[in-house]
């Protein structure tokens, strides 16, 4: 006898939103990660950075705060209001 287990509804995926006006930063991609290790490049992929100027705005929260200093070797970081 197979039990039915119930599973949680998965929740919608989350969609891009614009950061509050004054809660955002602004990342640039100003160095190249070859040679970097593969944390740095992670990272980077996760701040959706993956190429040379290529500029993302991100909303303004600790975790984004923790992966720019990660690489603030590799990105240029502006305020964003």
């Amino acid at each position: 006898m197979a039990q039915n287990q119930d599973k949680p509804a998965r929740k919608p995926a989350a969609s891009a939103k614009k950061p509050a006006p004054g809660k955002g930063v602004k990342v640039t991609q100003i160095a190249s990660p070859a040679g970097r290790g593969q944390r740095q490049l992670a990272t980077l992929k996760g701040l959706g950075l993956n190429k040379m100027r290529r500029t993302r705005v991100l909303e303004d929260t600790p975790a984004v705060r923790g992966m720019i200093e990660r690489v603030k070797h590799l990105v240029q970081v502006e305020e964003v209001r």
